[in-house]
């Protein structure tokens, strides 16, 4: 009897620690889908962030690309992934600002999403083609109220970080801007270099090639002091307009993620985010390094939405 109970105890040990080993986070790859397209702030931070998560997980991590109709379509599909910390999702303070802007999302932006960690915030470029004429953010301001709704500007489409960011400053400036909306943000460099669309405000990091081989002009920064690097800028306060604006980027998984997987994976990012190599491209990319807790973030992101929305409101921004 008792050689019974002992074999049954060590069953019971086996079956245990099986379910241990079985439970491992992670045993295969994970994935991050970027709601936007490459190129963009937010696919550069993902992509130099995989290689350093990688070698700290154990495990390949792949960047997917997901982009359209604002970052919603990325973020519908892993709304509905499984919980178990494979998808994760990319963002930028877009995923703030879309909850007022559409009428209708087939997710809940609070419900449906647990925060992993906030990765980096950005200021905004005041970007204009040569084709302009203005060679300063001061320059600009007087051509834009000589001539009201004679300056087109462009962004990734109604209601993104890019629309409302041009839209603050020139309710700031005190300036009539006529909106030329894209798909993506990818999708008017072209039109922007060759002058199809004067001017776009975005993040430092998304035009910087284009700015150093000077086909784009920066003429002014969102920040309260002028840029040194990657770029030297003036801030829009030396042009006499109080622009202060930034964006955030940070990482998401599915709200019913384990608690334990959600902490092991922002462990990850805050070593990440230590190593030189994502220190360097940070600094080439303009970008500063942000940490916070897991409960921190989620509270960011929800103060975020609730502060946006109102000036979301304001500027008539709506999507179907």
């Amino acid at each position: 009897m008792k050689f019974f109970c002992f074999v049954l105890s060590l069953l019971g040990m086996l079956v245990v620690s099986a379910s241990f080993a079985q439970e491992k986070y992670p045993s295969k790859p994970v994935t991050v889908v970027v709601s936007f397209p490459t190129g963009t702030a937010t696919d550069l931070i993902a992509r130099a962030f995989a290689p350093k998560l990688q070698e700290i997980l154990g495990q390949p991590v792949i960047v997917q690309n997901r982009p359209g109709a604002g970052g919603t379509v990325a973020t519908q599909s892993v709304a509905v992934a499984p919980a178990d910390g494979y998808t994760l999702l990319m963002v930028n303070s877009t995923h703030a600002i879309n909850p007022s802007l559409y009428t209708k999302l087939s997710y809940d932006s609070k419900r449906d999403f647990s925060g992993v960690a906030l990765v980096a915030e950005s200021a905004y470029l005041i970007v204009a083609g040569p084709q302009l004429g203005a060679k300063t953010l001061r320059e600009f301001v007087a051509m834009a109220k000589a001539k009201p709704g004679s300056i087109n500007y462009a962004s990734a489409g109604v209601g993104t970080s890019t629309h409302l960011a041009a839209a603050y400053f020139s309710n700031l400036a005190g300036i009539d801007l006529v909106h030329v909306p894209y798909k993506n943000s990818s999708d008017y460099i072209a039109d922007l270099i060759s002058g199809r669309v004067q001017v776009s405000f975005v993040p430092t990091a998304f035009l910087l090639s284009h700015i150093k081989s000077g086909k784009l002009m920066a003429l002014g920064v969102s920040t309260r002091d002028a840029m040194r690097t990657p770029l030297e800028v003036p801030s829009a306060r030396d042009a006499g307009v109080e622009y202060e604006y930034t964006a955030w980027f940070g990482l998401l998984a599915p709200s019913k993620v384990p608690h334990a997987i959600l902490e092991q994976l922002s462990r990850a990012v805050r070593q990440a985010q230590e190593h030189p190599d994502i220190k360097a491209e940070f600094v080439k990319l303009g970008l500063s390094a942000r940490n916070v807790s897991l409960a921190e973030f989620d509270a960011y992101v929800r103060t975020d939405m609730d502060k946006l929305g109102p000036f979301v409101k304001a500027s008539g921004a709506k999507a179907e």
